[in-house]
């Protein structure tokens, strides 16, 4: 199979030779780990590149990056900054302030990837640096407030020489409100940023990041890879905001106030885009608040309904909006089942890594980004298991946008180390940050703690005190404590990882973990990932990558045979849920990514396996027998 890859890669490099125009910005065979450029920023050439690599620009993401409390007056500071490398942790002793970088770098990028200009390797230690201006549009005596999406994995941040704040966690948002260190005209931000991803003996969340990509493990993303943007607020302003509704149209929602106080608060909930107010409230600020609204027309992947929210608050005043959705499990004809909405629903989707050979963790552009999930609903799927990485608030909106449901995996700690105490408590730290960050968005209806084992406490205790810190912090959504391996019976799920064919809700005992009890959701986690040889030109030019694809579970040579084993394993799936207790399943993968060759797609997006119509059909007919099974009289 190796002799395929590398003579279709001999083929490539003849015909580019021969036609250069017709593979404009491919990459050489193997593409260089580290290939910084002269300094000003452009593009670096990836080992592989996308149809929206080259239009993205010095201008990226200028959408508003926070759709669940949005202000009316805000900057983006994406764009051209300048970086440079630092030595270690002592380099926060010696800060670059008034002065320009060495290299430029596009945030917001990871900087190993090909989009932030440097391409780096091992960038553990770096300093950014940028400057802005106030809007003088913006009233004086308001506050101004600066907004990281994330930055992987510890912040540093100075304005004007003092420092701001300090942040960790590489999954996650934080602002700090930097009035107080401004000096009125153009300002410097300084921004220091250090991710150890899996080097020596650190243990921190990461996913599948690693410094020795390794077929199933990737090239790692540090640095700043979200959004960065000013808002003006305030003195007194909303700081952070849970909103969510159920079926039935209960609203539970919670204002946090600036100052703690608490203020009056006055909702106002409308028909999407339009100004047909369909609910009025008024409550206070700092409380738990719970109101009714009539006649909603609840979310769900057939029917993705939002409604526009708007909360003023004193002067302030933000656009957030709801979806109402009900998840529970229930036992239905003797199967436990995913209901929702009260109906019966047999989530069946892709295992979605979220990695881009230009951008690495950061979709190249809005664009880029909904393409995958417009691409599963058009396959037929209702559902992506978002595995072991946290994307930006703008994916889940256009999740809830879209109409497709979310497992939410925690990212996981490496998976060949074993956490200490220290080590163990940060990680249930960040999985409540994961949860009180992304609760609000509608699409997501299940948490995941552990992947395989990744980083598991593999003693009894932690699994079930997890769940229930979950369920404490969100009681409106499915808990899948152990997703493959070691089940302790924690959680809604019983959950099972097979490759290449599924074993979902059987009586077979599982391996590595405990025999499947009726009791809890039969879930098949992982199961497919069969793969399929394509052209150098679809395929992540670096050496490591080509050498890992020998490990894919089952390889096949054309797409034809591909789609007939897919077919077959679909068959299996829908006889589990015709008689045993399978009640929902996830396929692996939605895209290729560097040697792995499994996914829906090619890495770079430009090939689409599966035969439409036939995967239409397949998965349809699980929907149809898990129907079929759930009705009172069949």
């Amino acid at each position: 199979m190796r002799d395929y890859i590398l003579l279709g890669l001999v083929t490539w490099l003849a015909r580019a030779a021969s036609d250069p125009s017709r593979y404009k910005a491919q990459q050489p065979m193997l593409a260089p780990l580290h290939s910084p450029g002269s300094g000003k920023y452009s593009v670096q050439t990836p080992p592989l590149d996308t149809d929206w690599t080259y239009q993205v620009g010095t201008d990226p993401w200028p959408q508003y990056p926070r759709p669940k409390l949005a202000r009316p007056k805000w900057q983006s500071l994406n764009g051209v900054w300048t970086y440079a490398n630092a030595s270690g942790h002592d380099a926060l002793d010696h800060p670059p302030f008034n002065r320009t970088l060495s290299k430029e770098v596009l945030v917001p990028f990871c900087l190993e990837s090909a989009l932030s200009g440097l391409q780096g390797e091992r960038t553990i230690h770096s300093w950014y640096r940028t400057t802005f201006t106030v809007p003088g549009s913006w009233d004086s005596e308001d506050r101004v407030v600066l907004n990281f999406g994330a930055v992987d994995y510890e912040a540093t941040v100075f304005i004007n020489g003092q420092k701001a704040t300090f942040h960790r966690g590489g999954f996650f948002s934080f602002s700090v409100d930097v009035t107080s260190y401004l000096n009125g005209g153009e300002e410097e931000l300084v921004v220091f940023a250090f991710d150890p991803s899996d080097s020596d003996s650190y243990v921190i969340p990461l996913g599948k990041q690693t410094l020795t990509p390794d077929h199933i493990f990737y090239r790692p993303c540090s640095g700043i890879w979200q959004s960065v943007w000013l808002e003006s607020a305030p003195r007194s302003h909303i700081k952070d905001l849970e909103i969510q509704g159920d079926a039935s149209g209960l609203v539970n929602l919670t204002v946090v106030a600036t100052d703690g106080l608490p203020s009056v608060v006055n909702i106002t909930i409308h028909e999407r885009m339009t100004n047909s107010i369909v609910a009025k409230h008024v409550a206070n600020a700092g409380s738990p608040v719970t109101f009714n609204v009539p006649s909603v027309k609840p979310w769900s992947p057939d029917s993705p309904t939002l409604y526009d929210v708007t909360i003023t608050m004193g002067s302030d005043t933000v656009r957030s909006y709801i979806g109402f959705r009900t998840v529970k499990k229930v036992r239905v004809n003797g199967v436990q089942r995913i209901v929702l909405n009260d109906k019966v629903i047999f989530p069946f989707g892709t295992l979605d890594q979220g990695y881009w050979p230009d951008g690495l963790y950061t979709p190249p552009t809005y664009e880029a980004m909904t393409f995958d999930i417009k691409t599963l609903k058009r396959l037929g799927y209702n559902m992506l298991r978002k595995h072991v990485k946290v994307e930006s608030a703008l994916y889940y909106a256009a999740a809830d946008e879209l109409g497709i449901l979310i497992m939410q995996d925690m990212p996981s700690l490496p998976s060949s180390l074993k956490p200490n105490k220290i080590q163990y408590a940060e990680f249930e730290r960040q999985l409540k940050l994961l949860v009180n960050q992304f609760k609000s968005y509608t699409s997501i209806f299940a948490w995941v703690i552990y992947n395989e084992g990744w980083g598991q406490n593999k003693s009894h205790k932690p699994d079930f005190e997890l769940t229930d810190a979950i369920r404490h912090l969100d009681p409106t959504r499915l808990v899948d404590s152990a997703s493959g391996w070691f089940d302790h019976g924690a959680g809604d799920f019983s959950d099972d990882h097979h490759y290449a064919s599924p074993r979902c809700g059987t009586p077979t005992q599982y391996v590595g973990t405990e025999e499947f009890h009726p009791s809890r959701i039969g879930f098949e986690g992982e199961f497919g990932g069969i793969g399929h040889n394509v052209s150098a030109n679809h395929l992540w030019k670096v050496q490591q990558a080509i050498d890992g694809i020998n490990e894919t579970y089952e390889m096949w040579d054309t797409v034809e045979t591909w789609n007939a084993r897919g077919h077959f394993l679909l068959s299996e799936l829908l006889f589990q849920v015709q008689v045993y207790s399978c009640a929902g399943a996830v396929w692996t993968e939605t895209t290729d990514i560097e040697g792995e060759v499994n996914g829906m797609m090619t890495y770079d997006r430009r090939i689409l396996r599966p035969d439409v119509v036939t995967w239409n059909a397949d998965i349809k007919a699980l929907y149809d027998a898990s129907e079929y099974r759930s009705k009172e009289n069949r």
